[in-house]
């Protein structure tokens, strides 16, 4: 008798070797992103504080802000500062994009499989496009 029961498939936690072959959907992109671009908003304040206090002082603050994109900051050069900004405007357009998608589905209180797999690529596709216009205009693309 005991050789007639069907065995049940073994479900183990994740090992780091098998990351690479694990595919998450796309909702569970959105939400590690979510967690990523929080991390990235917290460790970049005073980055920002600082952007934002330089550019509203005066109007000779204002040119170090303009400046620091072209010759950069000190030993850091322009396009790095063009690119860590570029980094935190993802944060930030993502982190806000993924909290209205989680108020949008706490208000609507109906929550599907489906629903779920196209809000987080609407999510996606919205957070990456407005990345990448923002991202033209900070590299001076127009």
């Amino acid at each position: 008798m005991a050789d007639t029961l069907k065995q049940r498939p073994e479900f183990r936690n994740i090992h780091v070797t098998e990351i690479r072959n694990y595919r998450l959907p796309p909702a569970g992109i959105v939400s590690i992103l979510h967690r990523i671009s929080g991390v990235i908003l917290f460790l970049m304040l005073p980055f920002v504080v600082w952007l934002f206090d330089t550019s509203v002082s005066s109007e000779v603050s204002f040119e170090t802000f303009r400046s620091a994109f072209d010759a950069g900051i000190g030993f850091v050069p322009g396009w790095l500062v063009k690119l860590v900004t570029l980094g935190v405007m993802w944060g930030y357009l993502h982190h806000f994009t993924a909290g209205v998608r989680h108020l949008i589905m706490d208000a609507t209180h109906s929550v599907s499989k489906e629903q779920g797999k196209s809000s987080a690529i609407i999510t996606l596709v919205i957070g990456t496009t407005l990345t990448v216009l923002l991202g033209a205009k900070l590299f001076g693309l127009y």
